[in-house]
């Protein structure tokens, strides 16, 4: 059975560097193997994370439908920007209301029980959005994800792309098949618990 992979990036910005990595991260994951789901969040609009709001209406219904999402695939990749040496507010606001799901329903739903994370970043600098990261890494180990260790940064991402949507370099390329080839060995290794 091929691993269910669902894959989006850190900003809805149009030309944002980190959809294009996600784009890459999506040909990579299939070519190796997985079945591969891109979503986009600007599809799923969600007002910031307010708990008098979640009192008085309950949690979004575009933050339910990203809990079936991420319960239904045994792992996600992540694409991220970096804000301020930290984690972009969209994606912050993202994983708060869906860490809020507990229940679809009569049905208990933990969108992210047992759910393994790959994360990427881009951006225009040097450091690549790795200090996003590990803001990144932190609050995602809080919400009870496992993620595993390699990941793939992109640096001076204006250039970091082909025509095609590739990586120019091949250093770059083989980061992110290394990536997506432990995010698939590990989404199989906890299927087969």
């Amino acid at each position: 059975m091929l691993p269910k992979i669902l894959v989006f990036a850190g900003s809805n910005r149009t030309g944002a560097f980190s959809g294009q990595v996600a784009d890459v991260a999506t040909r990579t994951l299939a070519a190796l193997g997985a079945e591969v789901t891109r979503i986009a969040l600007i599809d799923y609009p969600l007002p910031i994370m307010d708990q008098d709001l979640e009192k008085e209406k309950g949690i979004p219904e575009n933050a339910v439908k990203l809990g079936r999402l991420f319960a239904a695939h045994d792992g996600i990749l992540i694409a991220s920007p970096e804000y301020n040496s930290s984690i972009p507010p969209l994606l912050k606001n993202t994983i708060d209301w869906v860490s809020r799901i507990s229940r679809d329903g009569e049905k208990p739903l933990r969108p992210y029980a047992g759910k393994i994370v790959a994360l990427c970043s881009s951006s225009d600098g040097n450091f690549a959005g790795i200090r996003g990261l590990y803001h990144l890494r932190s609050v995602l180990m809080n919400v009870g994800t496992q993620i595993i260790s390699e990941q793939c940064s992109v640096a001076h991402a204006h250039e970091a792309f082909a025509d095609d949507g590739s990586f120019h370099d091949e250093r770059t390329t083989r980061a992110m098949e290394r990536v997506c080839q432990a995010l698939i060995d590990h989404t199989r290794l906890a299927k087969s618990r």
